[in-house]
Parts: C-alpha cells; sequence; structure tokens
C-alpha cells in the first residue's frame, strides 16, 4: 500500500470518528445538534477503511462518548442495559455491509444504488438487532409484549434510517466532489 493510501485511510478513519464525536449526544437531533451520525460512521468506515482495528477503535469511541455523556454532562442513561453489548453486533452489521459494498466501485448510477439499498438493509437490521436486543435484554419492558412493544418504538424507524441515509449519501457527495479536484483522492477513495 503507497503512502496516500495510507495517509487516506489515517484522514478517513479520523474524519469518522470525528464526526461520530460531534454527533452521538443526540439520537434524532434538534435545533441545535445534529442527528447521531453513529451507523453511517461504521458503514462508511467499512466501504473506505475496512480495517477491523478501525471497527473496534470506533466502537471503543462510542462507549467512551456514551460513559462522558451519561456521566458528566446529564445524558440520560436510559439506555445503558444488559443490552448495551448488543450495539457491537448492531454496528458490525453496518460495517460488514460497508465492506461487502466495497464491490460496487464505480460512481455509477447502478453502484449507487446498490450501495444505498445495501445501506437500507443494513441500517433496518441494524434496528431491530437494537431494539429487540433492549426489549429482551434491559429488563425494561417485562410486563409489556413485544408486539405492543414494537408499535411503540416503529415511531423511531423512519428518523433511525433517514439519518444515516442523509449521512451517506451527504458524505458521498462532498468526498466526489472533493475528488474532482484533488486527483489523488480519487485514487485512495477507489469505492466512488
Amino acid at each position: 500500500m503507497n503512502n496516500l493510501a495510507k495517509s487516506k485511510i489515517s484522514f478517513s478513519a479520523m474524519a469518522l470518528m470525528l464526526l461520530m464525536l460531534v454527533t452521538r449526544f443526540h439520537h434524532f437531533g434538534s435545533a441545535i445538534a445534529l442527528p447521531d451520525a453513529s451507523l453511517a460512521v461504521f458503514f462508511l468506515a467499512g466501504l473506505w477503511v475496512a480495517q477491523a482495528r478501525v471497527f473496534v477503535i470506533l466502537l471503543v469511541e462510542a462507549a467512551l462518548i456514551d460513559y462522558v455523556a451519561t456521566t458528566q454532562m446529564g445524558v440520560s442513561s436510559y439506555c445503558i442495559s444488559p443490552a448495551y453489548g448488543f450495539l457491537i453486533p448492531t454496528y458490525a452489521v453496518l460495517w460488514w455491509t460497508g465492506r461487502y459494498a466495497q464491490k460496487w466501485p464505480a460512481f455509477s448510477t447502478s453502484d449507487l444504488l446498490r450501495k444505498l439499498a445495501a445501506v437500507t438493509v443494513a441500517t433496518t437490521a441494524a434496528f431491530v438487532i437494537s431494539n429487540g436486543s433492549f426489549y429482551v435484554f434491559s429488563e425494561k419492558f417485562t410486563d409489556m409484549a413485544y408486539i405492543d412493544y414494537f408499535a411503540k418504538t416503529n415511531q423511531y424507524f423512519l428518523p433511525y434510517l433517514t439519518s444515516t441515509l442523509i449521512y451517506c449519501v451527504a458524505i458521498v457527495a462532498v468526498v466526489k466532489l472533493v475528488a474532482n479536484f484533488v486527483p489523488q483522492l480519487a485514487q485512495a477513495h477507489k469505492s466512488l
């Protein structure tokens, strides 16, 4: 791997880590905060970086942000439960899907639609894993039937999916635009 490709990996990983750092505090965003980009970060890390150590670093970063947010910044710890460990397979689905999507390297309509479909399916799977595990393992819904829980949490699916898709599309578009002006970036990001 040449030095440019190595620096691209470092730059891409750092940029994705920074994006997660500045957005992870609010799941759906607010008037003054962007929605959580973690799902898009894991997908794009799989697509562009695809190193297992980066996946682990992103997991550790997510846990540290959550720890600081809940212990130092007054963010509710309601979601911290025995189900928290299921964020690993939740994010792994997105990361592995990003790796799988590398097989569509062109910036063509068909390859972009395949990537969009892949991230949509992966985000849906991530939603089912994270919410299903929270229902089963959080010990907060012992008196609620799963169908009632599903009906109650289903309202969060569209924002969950939409924010992930918007981040992925916007980031890929920006990277592609910049790559048009910086040919070395286009070389490093062959999956565009």
